[in-house]
């Protein structure tokens, strides 16, 4: 069972919601928030799977709310929910620590399987999405302590990859789905997940979605 909390500070968003949840016998809602100092609390009472997490609320918004949670080391994860596909919101709260973000007028089989994906330890943003996304918003990345012409490799979240992991990582950070790594690399498609797995647990990246945004920390990616 996927437990979920709501933060929204929208009644009829959240009873909406609710409502789609609760009629999935594999979800269940543990509880409901109006803004972002009650979501913070209420993962730390309930520890849910999943927070649908609004950006605009009032008093603590949901980048900040996210980047609390993270923060305190719950395994929560933090589903954005927004606007638009491009809220110049959305960059910042999968910096904060969200393991994708949805539009709120997406189709509620797209919630449902966001939600599950996200529970399992997915990104919900699709690949190609995401470096868009990234692209958009790159010019809210802080500059590098490191020089230019530093090499790349002297990261420390990098030391410990291999070679095929330091390539595979740079190839995800530029939107490469696992079956297209595969296929352009000649590599068996599980042989890629295995990568991808080992590069996540080495890096201390929550998801594919972290990774992306790793690779352009470290320069392993330039905006197009």
């Amino acid at each position: 069972m996927t437990t979920v909390l709501i933060a929204d500070d929208q009644p009829m968003q959240r009873f909406g919601f609710r409502m789609l949840l609760e009629s999935q016998d594999d979800m269940t809602v543990v509880g409901e928030a109006a803004n972002g100092a009650e979501a913070v609390r209420q993962v730390a009472d309930h520890h849910p799977d999943v927070v649908l997490m609004d950006i605009r609320m009032p008093g603590l918004d949901g980048i900040e709310a996210t980047r609390r949670i993270i923060a305190a080391g719950a395994r929560t994860r933090v589903l954005i929910i927004t606007t638009f596909d491009l809220d110049e919101y959305a960059y910042d709260g999968l910096r904060a620590g969200a393991s994708g973000f949805l539009v709120k007028d997406a189709q509620p089989e797209e919630l449902l399987s966001g939600v599950r994906a996200v529970a399992a330890g997915d990104a919900v943003v699709a690949p190609g999405l995401t470096r868009r996304l990234l692209d958009t918003y790159i010019h809210h990345l802080p500059p590098t302590p490191s020089s230019p012409s530093a090499p790349v490799r002297q990261d420390p979240r990098l030391a410990s990859l291999t070679d095929r992991e330091h390539e595979i990582l740079t190839v995800i950070g530029q939107g490469w789905t696992n079956l297209e790594i595969a296929d352009r690399l000649h590599l068996a498609e599980s042989t890629v997940k295995t990568h991808v797995g080992r590069i996540l647990a080495k890096t201390g990246a929550r998801d594919r979605v972290q990774a992306v945004i790793l690779a352009y920390d470290t320069g392993l990616v330039k905006p197009a």
